[in-house]
């Protein structure tokens, strides 16, 4: 995604005004009376001879001034010197500040609803599902942002393209569903064998996030595999969500991905209409490269709608995660 570069625009206040005496009726300005001179001064506006000196003593008063600013300025930044040297090699490093402070915005806001523990291990599993596209874009020669956490959206990362043609989009697409499955069956078994229920549904909410993102929509991590098996599937995707925003209508959450992914779709289907040389071999993938897309999608999908089903802790009544 693009960056939209904000502007801030500050208006000077209106300059002064400064009264003039009005001129009686009738009268002409060649007939007003001027006011008398001062002692000393001259009537007609000039500076009266000798005060050149005077003026060249002010002149050096202001150079005077000037350099002692200078002066200043650089006694500032030869005592702190160090702190601004060090604040220059931190810079590379501020996308690792951004993950980490959206990561601990993220962890307290999913915290009201699930309690901390919960919180930050779906914070986790989500770290670990989005450095699998940061992994793949890699392998593809892509330099990826680091993961930037999104309060009841999920997280998201940043790269100048998904690469070259629709088979690597759909291998950045998948390698985070791939990733993010992983690290939550490593949690489903760390939860069995130690019986802890807040792991158990620690992965069942890892299995859940990363089959809704299999949805075959853009910009759903579906959407990115659905565009190498075919790009038809997502209207399919796309009516998908919307059925679920008319079964559950009080989710906002819901209703902005809908309206996000409805416009990706647009947007997608007007460049694939141009049907130029460069979309037509974007789109190109051979049979056998869709076939094995084909098949880690649906058996991606399947893994987790056992794992789902093998962790499922809710009982009928209801369950309080945050007293888990």
């Amino acid at each position: 995604m693009g960056a939209m570069d904000n502007q801030e625009l500050s208006l000077s206040p209106p300059p002064a005004v400064v009264p003039v005496a009005p001129v009686s009726t009738g009268a002409y300005p060649s007939h007003t009376q001027l006011a008398p001179a001062h002692p000393g001064e001259n009537p007609f506006g000039e500076q009266p001879r000798g005060t050149a000196p005077t003026d060249r003593r002010s002149a050096s008063n202001i150079r005077k001034r000037i350099g002692s600013v200078l002066a200043a300025i650089g006694a500032l930044i030869a005592k702190f010197g160090v702190a601004i040297k060090a604040l220059l090699v931190a810079l590379p490093n501020l996308k690792l500040f951004v993950t980490a402070g959206t990561a601990l915005v993220s962890v307290a806001a999913y915290s009201i609803f699930f309690g901390w523990w919960l919180a930050a291990g779906f914070v986790v599993l989500l770290f670990v599902h989005e450095m699998g596209h940061v992994i793949a874009l890699r392998r593809e020669g892509i330099g990826a942002s680091a993961p930037m956490f999104i309060p009841f959206m999920g997280a998201a990362i940043f790269a100048k393209s998904l690469g070259d043609n629709a088979l690597a989009e759909a291998r950045v697409g998948l390698a985070g569903p791939i990733l993010g499955s992983l690290g939550a069956a490593a949690v489903a078994v760390v939860g069995e064998l130690t019986g802890s229920s807040l792991l158990i549904a620690l992965a069942y909410f890892g299995f859940f996030i990363n089959l809704f993102n299999l949805l075959p929509v853009v910009p759903l991590d579906g959407g990115r595999a659905a565009a190498a098996m075919s790009p038809w599937m997502w209207f399919a995707g796309l009516g998908v969500l919307v059925a679920l925003a008319f079964l559950d209508p009080g989710n906002p959450i819901l209703l902005i991905i809908v309206l996000f992914a409805a416009f990706q779709t647009y947007h997608r289907w007007q460049q694939r209409k141009t049907r130029s040389l460069e979309q037509a071999a974007y789109y190109r993938v051979a049979p056998r490269h869709r076939l094995l897309v084909f098949a880690v999608y649906v058996g991606l999908i399947a893994a987790l709608v056992f794992g789902m089903h093998e962790t499922h802790i809710l009982t009928s009544g209801g369950h309080s995660f945050g007293s888990i």
